[in-house]
């Protein structure tokens, strides 16, 4: 994506409606990002990859509270990895147990199927 980049494409890049991205931004989801001199949003490359991060963080199930902490981490401290890691290892073992947790469901759904499926062609 190019460099300084207005919202309506950004949002489209990333299936979103602008306004998710106003509401990200007043929430302290994302980071305000620069203006043009006219007063218009402009995202940089930069600004376009946390966006990118941030959205899978929210699409692995990390609640939005946590996601303007790893945010704020990001903007008080750029080279504070520590913090970061911390938060994110702590995600990932979440993700981990969601993943073990669907993995047995879809065993129990694809049993179920198999069970029918015989039932059905007898």
């Amino acid at each position: 994506m190019p460099k300084d980049v207005r919202v309506s494409k950004v949002a489209a890049h990333f299936g979103l409606d602008p306004v998710t991205l106003r509401y990200y931004e007043r929430t302290g989801v994302l980071p305000a990002p620069t203006r043009n001199s006219s007063g218009h949003r402009t995202y940089t490359s930069q600004d376009v990859h946390l966006i990118e991060v941030l959205l899978h963080l929210r699409d692995t199930g990390m609640p939005l509270t946590r996601i303007a902490e790893f945010t704020q981490l990001v903007a008080s401290d750029p080279d504070g990895v520590p913090e970061r890691l911390a938060l994110l290892e702590e995600h990932q073992a979440e993700v981990h147990q969601r993943l073990r947790a669907w993995q047995t469901s879809l065993t129990l759904i694809e049993q179920k199927i198999a069970d029918y499926r015989t039932r059905t062609s007898t």
